[in-house]
């Protein structure tokens, strides 16, 4: 898995690579500007959001990715400077060839299509370099932009499942969608 993140993945506008210690004060920003958004699904996405809990959390990316674990990403702009987001393919299940994707993107860029593409781009890594045969990206119900995201980047939608998420500390249905490799057009 480390191999193949060398390089950043880019496509559709988009840079997915690993967050760097420089990254760290942009990461912070872009946190504290979504508490209001983000931070309504997403518990560490907070009003106070410091460069210590962004090294903090690129230590765990880091770690994750080395012992093969997580993929977590950030989202750049096309070049692979501005800090966009974050996203990430985790709990993996070898046996079953399947993860869970999971995404945001910083307030001021959202609605401009970037998570979709940022999914896109993932997807197609966690396919055909992974060798994935499912990812499944489960919404809180309510979250209607990150469900319309997972709609827009080719996920089928398969049902609610009773408590599946903790947001807030406390157990929320989720909507659970799903991709396999022709979701991002290629065969299986």
């Amino acid at each position: 898995m480390l191999e193949a993140l060398l390089e950043p993945l880019r496509g559709e506008g988009v840079c997915l690579r690993p967050f760097v210690s420089a990254d760290a004060a942009a990461f912070a920003g872009a946190a504290r500007e979504s508490a209001s958004s983000v931070g309504r699904w997403m518990s560490w996405c907070h009003e106070d959001f410091s460069v210590g809990e962004a090294r903090a959390w690129f230590a765990i990316c880091s770690a994750e990715l080395d012992a093969c674990s997580a993929v977590e990403l950030g989202i750049f702009a096309a070049e692979g400077c501005e800090v966009l987001g974050g996203i990430g393919l985790n709990h993996f299940i070898a046996e079953h060839k399947l993860c869970n994707l999971g995404y945001w993107v910083r307030a001021s860029r959202q609605r401009e299509g970037i998570a979709t593409r940022a999914v896109r781009t993932m997807a197609r890594f966690g396919f055909a370099d992974l060798g994935l045969m499912r990812i499944e990206i489960v919404v809180a119900e309510g979250n209607g932009p990150s469900a319309g995201v997972a709609r827009k980047a080719g996920a089928l939608y398969e049902g609610l499942a009773r408590n599946r998420l903790v947001v807030g500390g406390v157990s929320v249905p989720a909507w659970i969608f799903s991709m396999v490799p022709d979701s991002v057009g290629l065969s299986q």
